[in-house]
C-alpha cells in the first residue's frame, strides 16, 4: 500500500489521492502552493470580487456565511465584516448534538460580530428518522449535518436574492490536492452529492423502509438549477484566497473574541468541532471503520505539511488517538433510541474488510495499514511537536448538560 513520503496519507483516502514519481501525494504538491502563491495578489482579488457584491442600495445584505459553533466560522465573519467590511447574513443549520462549548460559541459569535443570523431548526423526530436511514444505508450519524449545513445557506441565498456564499476552507484542496488554488473552485451541487454526503442525495434516502417520506426531505433537498441561476447564487472559498492555516486562525479568534476550545476523544486537535459531541467521537470512529483512518489522521498531515511537526511526532498522535473509543456513544444511543448491539450490527455491514478482519474470539482487528503500527510504536521518542494550541478559559452556564442541547440560550 502506498504511503506518501512527506505526510502519512495513504492511497486509501476516503476523498481519493494519487501520488507522483517521487512517491508524494497530490494533497501535499498543492500545499506547496501556499509557500509560492502570492497572497496580497490574491487578497486584491477577493477585496474586488466582494465589493461587486456588496449592495450599495442597503435594502439586502451583502453575502451570506454559513457559521456553526466552531470551525472556522469566527475566522471567515471577522475576515469579510472587519477586514473587508460586508454586511453578512449568517445563517446555521442546528445540527442538534450540540454541546454546551457550541452553543455558548455561536451566541458569542452573534454578540461580538453584531451580525443577523437564521437558524434551522428541523422536526427532532425527523432528523431522527433520516439518521436511521443515513445510518443503515451508508453508515453514517452525520448525513443530516453535512446535508444541512451545505442546503440551508442555498436555500437561504435563493429565498432572499443573495447571489454569494462564502464559505471557509475546500476539503478536497486541503487534504488530497483535487483542485489547485488557481483554480479558484467554487460550490457545487456535484462535488456535495459525491463527496459531502457520500453519492445520496435527499432524495435517495425516500423509503418505505426506514419510513422516510417526501415530506421528510425538504429541508434537505438542493434548489433547482433553474432557481440557482435566476439569482445568479455561487459559493466561494476563502482558502483559494487567503493561506490557511485553521491553528493560527483559532490563536488569533479566541485572542480576539474569547472563542472556546475544548479537549476531543479521538484527536489533539482543540479547535475544531467542540460545538458536537459526534463529530471527533462517534462519527469519527465511524470513519475509522468505513476508511481505516481517524480526523487525527488528516489533521497530522496538516501539521506536517506546516512543518510544525515530523512525520515521527505524527505517527505517536496517530496510535495515542486513532482506535479510541467513543465516550458519547450511550448519549447517540439514547437519542436515536436503538441498542448498542444493534448499532454495531448496523454498523459493520460497512465495516472494510481491507482494514479488519475477525480474530480467533471472533472479534474484529485493525489489521490495515500496518505502517501506522510498526513505525509509530509507543517506545519512540521525539522532541516536542512545534505547534501551540491555546486553550481558553471554559465558562459554565444553565447550558451545562452532559447530554445534547437542541436550543440553548449561550449565556
Amino acid at each position: 500500500m502506498k504511503v506518501c513520503k512527506r505526510c502519512l496519507y495513504t492511497e486509501k483516502h476516503a476523498l481519493n489521492i494519487i501520488f507522483d514519481e517521487d512517491g508524494i501525494c497530490s494533497g501535499c504538491r498543492i500545499h506547496e502552493e501556499k509557500d509560492s502563491i502570492n497572497w496580497n495578489v490574491k487578497a486584491k482579488e477577493l477585496k474586488e470580487l466582494l465589493e461587486s457584491y456588496k449592495n450599495l442600495s442597503g435594502n439586502n445584505y451583502d453575502c451570506i456565511i454559513p457559521v456553526s459553533g466552531a470551525r472556522d466560522s469566527y475566522f471567515i465573519v471577522h475576515t469579510i465584516k472587519n477586514v473587508y467590511g460586508m454586511n453578512p447574513l449568517l445563517v446555521t443549520y442546528n445540527k442538534q448534538y450540540n454541546t454546551d462549548v457550541g452553543v455558548r460559541n455561536l451566541a458569542n459569535l452573534r454578540i461580538k460580530f453584531n451580525c443577523d443570523i437564521i437558524t434551522l431548526t428541523v422536526n427532532p423526530e425527523i432528523v431522527k428518522k433520516i439518521t436511521r436511514a443515513s445510518l443503515r444505508k451508508m453508515g453514517s450519524i452525520y448525513w443530516h449535518c453535512i446535508a444541512g449545513q451545505t442546503v440551508f445557506p442555498v436555500q437561504i441565498a435563493v429565498k432572499f436574492k443573495i447571489p454569494l456564499i462564502i464559505w471557509g476552507a475546500h476539503q478536497g484542496i486541503d487534504q488530497v490536492g483535487m483542485f489547485s488554488h488557481e483554480d479558484k473552485v467554487e460550490m457545487t451541487r456535484k462535488y456535495r452529492k459525491e463527496h459531502d454526503l457520500m453519492g445520496y442525495e435527499a432524495e435517495d434516502l425516500i423509503d418505505e423502509f426506514d419510513g422516510v417520506s417526501q415530506t421528510d426531505i425538504l429541508q434537505f433537498k438542493y434548489p433547482d438549477d433553474e432557481e440557482i441561476e435566476k439569482v445568479g447564487v455561487r459559493g466561494i472559498y476563502l482558502n483559494n484566497y487567503i493561506r490557511w492555516d485553521t491553528l493560527e486562525q483559532h490563536n488569533q479568534m479566541i485572542r480576539l473574541y474569547d472563542y472556546e476550545t475544548q479537549n476531543q476523544n479521538r484527536t489533539f486537535d482543540i479547535f475544531n468541532d467542540v460545538d458536537c459531541y459526534n463529530y471527533n467521537d462517534t462519527h469519527d470512529y465511524l470513519k475509522y471503520i468505513k476508511y481505516g483512518y481517524g480526523k487525527v489522521v488528516d489533521q497530522v498531515c496538516r501539521e506536517i505539511r506546516l512543518n510544525r511537526i515530523t512525520r515521527e511526532q505524527g505517527l505517536i498522535l496517530i496510535n495515542k488517538y486513532v482506535s479510541n473509543k467513543p465516550k458519547k456513544i450511550n448519549l447517540f444511543l439514547n437519542w436515536l433510541g436503538i441498542t448498542e448491539n444493534s448499532f454495531y450490527y448496523i454498523v459493520d455491514q460497512h465495516r472494510n474488510k481491507c482494514f479488519w478482519k475477525r480474530n480467533e474470539e471472533w472479534e474484529w482487528e485493525y489489521v490495515f495499514p500496518d505502517f501506522y503500527k510498526i513505525h509509530g510504536n509507543k517506545g519512540l521518542i521525539c522532541e516536542k511537536p512545534h505547534f501551540n494550541f491555546y486553550k481558553s478559559y471554559n465558562k459554565q452556564t444553565s447550558d451545562y448538560k452532559e447530554k445534547y442541547i437542541l436550543i440553548g440560550k449561550g449565556f
